[in-house]
């Protein structure tokens, strides 16, 4: 699959589409073309986040395709989606009081909610190394639960 067909593939022929299994080429073409649109649209206000909100379902269409592929349930690809917000929800806050005549910090953080911080990274490492893995990963050959192998 090209990068034309890729994008497409995602936008046009299967934007909701999350039965079914997408190769590793439908996957990241789609992901190549993506950052070139973000950081395209990047340089004008509010239109990132416009971008963002209307390539949200293909991106997680393909995503869910491609777990699928590798014979993952495709709900999986929220994994990361999901602890990023966990994180940004509960995790430590890294903005703290300025003393205005100093410019200095008026209160340092903890060291717990620093060991706190740097746990939530390991794990966020963690879950990114194996996604990373599981993507880069050649889809299963044969038909899975989720249907042939796609053509490639």
């Amino acid at each position: 699959m090209t990068f034309q067909d890729s994008i497409r593939t995602v936008v046009m022929q299967k934007y909701m589409d999350f039965s079914g299994r997408a190769p590793r080429s439908e996957f990241w073409w789609w992901v190549l073309a993506y950052v070139i649109g973000a950081i395209i649209v990047s340089f004008v206000p509010v239109l990132p986040v416009i971008y963002a909100l209307a390539l949200f379902l293909p991106t997680l269409a393909v995503g869910w395709r491609r777990m699928q592929d590798i014979g993952k349930p495709g709900w999986y690809f929220l994994i990361p989606s999901i602890y990023n917000l966990i994180v940004r929800l509960i995790g430590p806050r890294t903005e703290m009081p300025m003393d205005p005549e100093t410019g200095m910090p008026m209160q340092m953080p903890g060291f717990g909610a620093l060991a706190f911080g740097g746990l939530l990274g390991i794990v966020g490492l963690i879950i990114a190394v194996v996604f990373l893995f599981w993507l880069v990963r050649p889809g299963q050959p044969e038909t899975n639960e989720y249907g042939p192998p796609p053509v490639r």
